[in-house]
């Protein structure tokens, strides 16, 4: 399937839809929550078992990203998109058969392995495309997409919520919540199959900022302005591993929070005089998904503006701060708890969109696709790290005893230490030595022949 060129007079600005189709359907990733309890109930599963099919599904996320990027570069992002669609709408059908058969296994496998890696070919599936698209705001661009898989779950929080009520929690009311899932899905996602297009040329230059079919540089990706890093030469490079621990510790803070935020807010205020109802934990996770969404699209536009390590520093810093007024004061006030979380939630989807960016202005967009993918291998170890943090604590905490905010202020401050790991790591970002730089066809033979000795 070769990537559908955007004959002349097309808008780039019909490349975002296109992404937000395919973001919003694999972020229903994030409303997995809602599902944890009647799992639990209806299979006799703990919190950290219940974790399972979103954790492999973050892990498969990263791993198929880093595997697939270079194969989604050359395939184009029609091919990316439709391998998602049928990847992810897949592992809603398994998860059915597992859940109507009281088969967790497959549950886990249809969700957590073959849905996992719909959403990691999925989420990179538009990102190079729109940096081509968009070489004039980046970080801008890939938010308004990278936006959709934050508010996914803003979709499919009430909607699960609602489908859970009417079909029951029992299992055969789980499978018949996921075969919906999985055939709607599959028909949203094919909009963006339908409509993505890649810029005239040859597919690697970037579209002109006015917009239009016609790509202000075509031809070859070392015609690219500015430097250019190969992805294998990327992963070589001190700054790339530096961008992996950012992302991994500022999505192992976020994601410790989304992934129990249902039943931690309920355990939160169970002794308060007005505890939190099944209703309004959902209501909850679609808040933390809005501002996930709104993050996406804010920071990542700002970052536009005052510099991708200046926006790092507000993600890293502030949300160590937010963590700490948590742990320390959370369970005193509803909405210090819920605005410290969508604080922090806002900086968790931030960093998402913004990692593009800031890969774009380290190595260049000729192999941002593949180097991103490769990235969000941090991603999948931040999946395993945050839920394990925050599920085998608040279960080792139950066991001894203790109920609940007592339940999550040790994991809160693991946290703490993360987030502080990553800022120092973000500090220590200088740009890419030259040695890594591609050549410029042209510059460098200018050079090669200014250097030479002149014949006698």
């Amino acid at each position: 399937m070769s990537p559908p060129v955007a004959p002349a007079g097309w808008s780039r600005w019909l490349v975002p839809p296109a992404a937000l189709s395919v973001h919003l359907s694999i972020g229903q990733a994030y409303a997995w929550s809602v599902f944890k309890p009647p799992l639990e109930s209806a299979l006799g599963l703990s919190g950290t078992q219940s974790a399972l099919p979103f954790q492999l599904a973050i892990v498969m996320l990263g791993l198929s990203a880093a595997f697939g990027g270079t194969l989604v570069e050359r395939r184009g992002p029609r091919w990316a998109m439709t391998v998602a669609l049928i990847c992810f709408s897949s592992g809603f059908l398994i998860s059915a058969l597992g859940a109507a058969s009281e088969q967790y296994w497959l549950i886990v496998l249809g969700y957590g392995f073959v849905g996992g890696i719909g959403l990691g070919i999925g989420y990179i599936s538009p990102v190079s495309t729109l940096i081509k698209w968009f070489p004039d705001r980046p970080g801008m661009a890939t938010g308004i997409a990278i936006m959709g898989f934050g508010g996914g779950a803003l979709i499919a929080s009430p909607w699960s919520a609602q489908m859970l009520e009417s079909f029951g929690t029992d299992s055969s009311g789980i499978a018949l919540a996921f075969l919906v899932h999985g055939l709607s899905y599959a028909v949203f996602m094919l909009l963006g199959v339908l409509l993505v297009r890649v810029p005239r040329g040859t597919g690697q230059g970037a579209a002109a900022p006015g917009g239009g079919g016609a790509p202000a540089v075509a031809g070859r990706a070392g015609a690219v302005e500015g430097v250019q890093v190969s992805a294998r030469s990327a992963v070589r490079t001190p700054q790339f591993w530096c961008l992996w621990v950012i992302l991994c510790m500022n999505v192992t803070a976020g994601i410790g929070i989304l992934e129990k935020a249902a039943p931690m807010i309920t355990d939160f205020f169970a002794d308060s005089s007005t505890p939190v109802s099944a209703t309004a934990a959902a209501g909850f996770v679609a808040l933390l998904s809005a501002a996930n969404m709104a993050g996406r699209i804010g920071w990542s536009s700002t970052s536009d503006l005052i510099g991708r390590k200046n926006v790092y520093r507000v993600y890293l810093g502030v949300g160590a701060l937010m963590y700490a007024l948590i742990a320390l004061l959370g369970d005193t006030s509803k909405p210090l708890f819920v605005g410290c979380a969508l604080v922090i939630l806002s900086f968790y989807g931030g960093g998402f969109a913004t990692i593009p960016a800031y890969l774009k202005d380290l190595f260049g967009s000729h192999q941002v696709g593949a180097v991103h993918g490769r990235l969000l291998t941090a991603w999948s170890t931040a999946g395993v790290l945050g839920p394990l943090i925050v599920n085998w604590i608040a279960d080792r905490q139950e066991e001894a005893g203790k109920h609940g905010s007592a339940l999550y202020s040790l994991s809160f401050f693991i946290m703490i230490g993360l987030l502080a790991i990553g800022f120092v790591a973000n500090e220590l970002v200088r740009p890419v030595h030259p040695r890594h730089h591609l050549p410029v066809p042209g510059k460098d033979a200018d050079v090669r022949q200014r250097q030479q000795p002149e014949s006698a």
